[in-house]
């Protein structure tokens, strides 16, 4: 009988927040295992909730949008997303530099597809958002990966990432705030970046999902703000900051100088056009989204939900003997250290899974994110304050005995 194996353009891409120990867990769910998921940053699942208005604009426009949208996105939603550019500092943008996509995901993935040709070279961060290293591989790129640095807070390394620009380098990943470190870029680091990318002609593509999900009162930067010489494409979307992720709505904007990559926007509307647009329900309400951002601040401020399991999981991750973590200033996630020799781990993807087996918890290991050494792992804090207590009693209790050699 004939085999049907899978594409070659497949065998160096993973996405390792989905991969063999999310099956792991599916399987013991089947037999009826119940499982804490501290693996996606989901914020349905734990209790949250869109903002009311946001559901009932949905709903009254569904009438409304029943057909396809321009390939690029209604109007309607450009526009209120360059006005948020403005918003922060981005001049060079207008409605027809705007995309919107099924979460920004899919704009990932058709941003490279439209840029890269074989041996063509994308610098992006280590650790990273998988997706990011993935898309570009499936492109025909290679992902060059950069080092964050811990000890500095996990900023990009500059030096490390000078070492890396090739004559083939075309671009630079920078995500900020941070998946999966939680991490907010200063503006002089971004102005380094920037200083970089100019002198060599790089594109810039600027992550900023979490960019609405910034804690301790500090300020978010938009790196495009900096950068209006260059062409920087920008990604953000609301389904972290307005608690919609199911509904699929990102954005992309290109944003700054666009005079030297007529081609490459040729083949991103291309690309656009063959996938005819996004959800047009979700676009309806980026208006609506974007002028209501005080429900997504109570979250952040002290005595809101995401601050205050930001400030537990912070404390109590560092209380278990042999794991540290610098805490986080965004987003819904930590990136702990463990002390790989004082409990002999060499496989950071087993460490994982003998938690999950033993334990019922489900984490991503480091490597996911494309970390070379096997000593991290991710810990989404969306959960509630009692469901994350047992989380880390269960990880102290797990790290008492447990042992790879």
């Amino acid at each position: 009988m004939r085999k049907f194996e899978k594409s070659k353009k497949l065998d160096y891409v993973c996405y390792d927040i989905r991969g063999p120990v999310m099956d792991e867990a599916n399987r013991m769910i089947a037999q009826g295992v119940e499982i804490l998921k501290l693996n996606i940053g989901n914020p349905a699942p734990f209790g949250f909730r869109a903002p009311e208005e946001l559901l009932m604009k949905m709903n009254s426009n569904l009438v409304h949008t029943e057909g396809y949208s321009d390939s690029r996105g209604l109007l309607s939603a450009r526009e209120a997303i360059v006005k948020y550019c403005r918003k922060k500092g981005i001049e060079e943008v207008g409605t027809d530099d705007v995309y919107t996509g099924n979460g920004v995901s899919e704009l990932i993935t058709l941003s490279m597809q439209g840029l890269l040709d074989s041996g063509d070279e994308i610098l992006v961060p280590s650790p990273d958002y998988p997706l990011w290293t993935a898309s570009v591989t499936l492109a025909g790129g290679t992902a060059v990966h950069y080092i964050c640095d811990e000890a500095a807070d996990w900023y990009p390394d500059i030096n490390d990432i000078k070492s890396k620009i090739t004559e083939r380098t075309k671009g630079i990943v920078v995500i900020n705030p941070n998946n999966p470190t939680g991490t907010l870029y200063s503006k002089e680091l971004l102005e380094e970046i920037v200083k970089l990318c100019r002198e060599n002609g790089l594109i810039i593509f600027a992550d900023e999902i979490y960019d609405r999900l910034v804690l301790d009162g500090l300020v978010h930067t938009s790196i495009a703000s900096l950068a209006p010489d260059l062409l920087t494409i920008t990604f953000n979307g609301l389904s972290k900051s307005h608690l919609i992720a199911g509904y699929r709505c990102g954005w992309m904007s290109l944003c700054g100088d666009k005079s030297s990559a007529r081609g490459y926007v040729e083949g991103i509307n291309l690309l656009s056009s063959m996938r005819l647009c996004s959800n047009v329900p979700a676009q309806s309400v980026i208006e609506t989204a974007l002028e209501m951002e005080e429900e997504t601040k109570k979250l952040l401020v002290p005595g809101g939900r995401i601050y205050e399991q930001r400030e537990y999981i912070y404390e109590a991750l560092n209380q278990i003997p042999g794991i540290s973590a610098t805490k986080p200033k965004a987003a819904f996630y930590v990136f702990p250290k463990i002390d790989i020799k004082r409990f002999g781990i060499y496989d950071d993807e087993r460490f994982v899974l003998d938690f999950l087996r033993d334990k019922k918890i489900l984490l991503t290991h480091g490597g996911g994110f494309h970390w070379e050494k096997p000593d991290h792992f991710r810990v989404v804090y969306l959960p509630e304050m009692e469901q994350l207590k047992f989380a880390c009693s269960r990880l102290n209790d797990f790290l008492t005995y447990y042992r790879q050699e």
